[in-house]
């Protein structure tokens, strides 16, 4: 019996081993992203938007008896052939076997077996007024116009949340993505390891409130007059970038059309299971807000309460200026290749 139960906790520590020391690749990221993200969540814990549609719901990777029972054989099981009673499909005809293995060793090092965070309680609103003195009033001011040592001694000069620049380009969408992970190229960081997403889209909503008399209620986006915002829609790509058109077209076609749609309209093969629906680049609203510093934006950093990933993390600067060139060019504005 001793035997046994020193095999066992061998076996038991080899695959937390195991799992502790596998080293992500990008693909298998992207892996993820492409096929599992959309029902799991970026994070693994099945908050997709997916989850208030299905019976039952996504797997939660991050649950504590789900970790304490999973074994790898079991996940590879769940890719390779489904899960009966459940949406999750049979993967074996996008995957093969080494993909597969690879794709469940991401999952237990990454989710299953990955370091835990404490659950943060929800913020209350009178938080918001702390959090813009504590972290933000220092560049943007207490007044929300840039703090004067800002606009004379930073690279960039912080956002002035009052001008009319910033009510016909900063949607909330925007903002969230900025809080979040930072501007690059600016002295904008990210404060992601500091504030719940919870508080990021409160501080959002408190600047938005304040100092932007934008009138939108949380959770929707405010309109951009094109008459009204300059120049907006001829804005180059970030960082000096220029797109290539039909590199862009090739990318898209690879990567894109399974949530946008081969027309670009948002009914791709996946669409039905996302929820909110993925960008229409068609739809007169889309047409008239996006241009290609906000293109490239959203591709390159994610939608935060989407679900569109962060390509960033798969994706060259490069690889992100040709898609966005092309989406912009084929259904924005509707320009075709030279």
């Amino acid at each position: 019996m001793k035997s046994r139960a020193l095999i066992s906790i061998v076996v038991l520590g080899s695959l937390f081993v195991g799992s502790a020391a596998f080293a992500a690749t990008d693909a298998v990221k992207k892996r993820y992203s492409e096929y599992c993200s959309v029902c799991h969540g970026d994070r693994g814990d099945g908050r997709s938007h997916a989850q208030q549609g299905l019976v039952p719901p996504p797997r939660d990777f991050t649950e504590q008896t789900f970790a304490a029972t999973v074994t790898r054989d079991r996940i590879i099981a769940a890719i390779t052939n489904g899960v009966p009673g459940t949406a999750m499909v049979a993967w074996t005809t996008e995957l093969d076997a080494a993909e597969i293995s690879e794709l469940a060793d991401y999952v237990l090092a990454e989710f299953v077996h990955g370091p835990k965070k404490a659950a943060i309680a929800p913020p209350i609103p009178e938080e918001f007024a702390q959090i813009y003195r504590e972290s933000c009033s220092v560049c943007h001011g207490d007044d929300g116009t840039g703090a004067k040592w800002g606009q004379e001694s930073l690279s960039s000069k912080p956002r002035d949340f009052t001008s009319a620049a910033s009510q016909a380009e900063l949607t909330r969408d925007r903002m969230i993505v900025s809080v979040t992970n930072g501007r690059p190229g600016t002295p904008m960081p990210g404060f992601a390891s500091q504030l719940s997403p919870q508080q990021v889209e409160g501080i959002v909503d408190y600047v938005r409130a304040r100092f932007m008399n934008t009138g939108v209620a949380a959770g929707t986006t405010a309109a951009i007059d094109p008459n009204t915002s300059g120049n907006y829609h001829d804005q180059p790509l970030p960082n000096e970038l220029s797109g290539h058109f039909e590199r862009g077209r090739a990318l898209y076609f690879v990567n894109c059309i399974e949530c946008h749609g081969t027309a670009g309209d948002g009914n791709g093969p996946r669409a039905y299971f996302i929820f909110p629906k993925p960008r229409n680049f068609k739809d007169p609203a889309t047409q008239r807000t996006l241009n290609r510093p906000r293109l490239y934006s959203g591709i390159a950093d994610g939608v935060i309460g989407k679900e569109m990933p962060a390509w960033s993390k798969v994706f060259s600067d490069q690889d992100i200026a040709d898609v966005t060139e092309f989406v912009y060019r084929e259904f924005i504005t509707a320009t075709p290749a030279e």
